[in-house]
């Protein structure tokens, strides 16, 4: 296929067995969309206490960027049929206890923390399976970018629209409930999903041997086999975490900034957030829909780096109206890098360790958010404004050069023409 002439997103959802299983998927992500918020909500309203629900949504949250590879691991080993209904009905029955101990107020602190963590711990990685799933069903790169595309823009929606459910829910019902929604949501997206035929489909490829001219920034490819080599020895997958980190770590710090920019209007960061997701989706789409002829290393190092300047000139705003201008801008750049994050990624590994890598990714964006957020925490009470923001555009632009450098070291290498387009 001509790349002047890219597939459309109505060629991806005609992949044969794939619309289902992307269905499912949503279905169960729409779960991390909508449990966050139930849970601080939940915990609070039981406790009387916004520290008790502050820890407890920090330690739910972390304990999910910790154990994401090896869930992952477990997934590339066992396949989605046998280890996903597993995880997500575990990640499923905790949440109906916490729901069930904070349908009313009195619950311990302690157990309600403690089941948080363990919640966290189990939380079943739906992004990854689906991602893995498109690349064994996609053998078209330019039709594969187009689905990790769609993808990300659906679960960025997945994210603002959670919260908006939960807010309509508590309307009419306890916080609680909203986690015995997500209790609902992630089994029957996770059971659809696991016994989809296109998850067989997907396993028969990976049985078959994959895609084993797949290659890493350095020519050889990594995944599976005895030895089981983490994908993290490859270029493309250390590339897309150091991007997910920068960019993560950029919004992660953003999503306090703009609170600390108008403190006397506080309804001013939803817009600013608004924008930024609606710019997030039309880049996203707009991703997708053209033709790239440049490599994936320099697309992510030059999104980055558009990110991490947006950012950076997002401080110097003079008014509300023109952050939420510069906002959607920055916005234009986030879907792009992650979906091309998770395509380096992709295309580093064999078949067998595509979760992995999914996650590996995954879980430094999280990870970064979360730190973003701390840091910005502790530099709004101390810095201008202005500077906070340029100091967390600092790992996007450092992200976007490290990833340059290494790309070009690679090229004065020796042989480095073995090198496979990560796009």
């Amino acid at each position: 296929m001509s790349s002047l002439s890219p597939p459309s997103y109505r060629a991806v959802l005609r992949t044969p067995l794939a619309r289902t299983a992307f269905v499912a998927s949503l279905l169960g992500r729409l779960s991390y969309g909508t449990v966050p918020l139930s849970l601080m909500l939940a915990v609070s309203g039981a406790t009387g206490s916004y520290a008790a629900a502050g820890l407890a949504g920090a330690l739910f949250g972390a304990a999910g960027v910790v154990l994401s590879p090896a869930r992952a691991a477990l997934l590339d080993r066992y396949g989605a049929r046998r280890a996903l209904p597993p995880m997500a009905g575990a990640y499923a029955l905790l949440l109906a206890l916490l729901a069930r101990e904070t349908w009313r107020p009195g619950a311990p602190e302690w157990r309600l923390v403690t089941l948080s963590v363990a919640a966290g711990f189990c939380m079943p990685p739906m992004g990854p399976v689906m991602r893995a799933l498109w690349s064994a069903l996609l053998t078209d790169r330019d039709l594969l970018r187009r689905a990790y595309s769609l993808d990300a823009v659906a679960e960025e929606l997945l994210y603002v629209s959670g919260p908006l459910l939960v807010g309509l829910l508590v309307l009419h019902a306890v916080p609680a409930a909203g986690l015995a929604a997500g209790a609902a949501l992630v089994v029957a997206g996770a059971l659809v999903l696991a016994y989809s035929p296109a998850v067989r489909a997907g396993e028969a490829v990976r049985a078959a041997g994959g895609k084993s001219g797949r290659a890493d920034g350095t020519g050889g490819a990594v995944g599976g086999g005895s030895g089981r080599p983490s994908p993290l020895r490859t270029a493309g997958v250390r590339h897309a975490v150091t991007v997910m980190a920068g960019v993560g770590l950029g919004l992660g710090a953003l999503d306090l900034l703009v609170v600390a920019f108008a403190p006397d209007r506080p309804q001013a960061a939803a817009w600013v957030l608004a924008a930024l997701s609606a710019g997030s989706a039309v880049g996203g789409l707009a991703h997708g829909a053209l033709a790239r002829r440049e490599g994936g290393a320099v697309r992510a190092a030059v999104l980055t780096g558009a990110f991490g300047a947006a950012l950076a000139v997002a401080g110097l705003s003079p008014h509300v109206s023109v952050l939420v201008a510069v906002a959607g801008v920055a916005g234009l750049f986030v879907s792009p890098v992650i979906t091309t994050a998770y395509l380096l990624a992709d295309a580093a590994v064999h078949e067998e360790a595509r979760t992995r890598a999914g996650a590996w990714a995954n879980t430094a964006f999280n990870a970064g958010s979360s730190l973003g957020a701390a840091a910005a925490g502790l530099g709004v009470d101390r810095l201008p404004t202005a500077v906070c923001f340029a100091l967390a555009a600092v790992p996007a632009l450092s992200a976007a050069v490290i990833v340059s450098r290494a790309r070009g070291a690679r090229r004065r290498v020796p042989g480095a023409g073995r090198t496979v387009s990560a796009a």
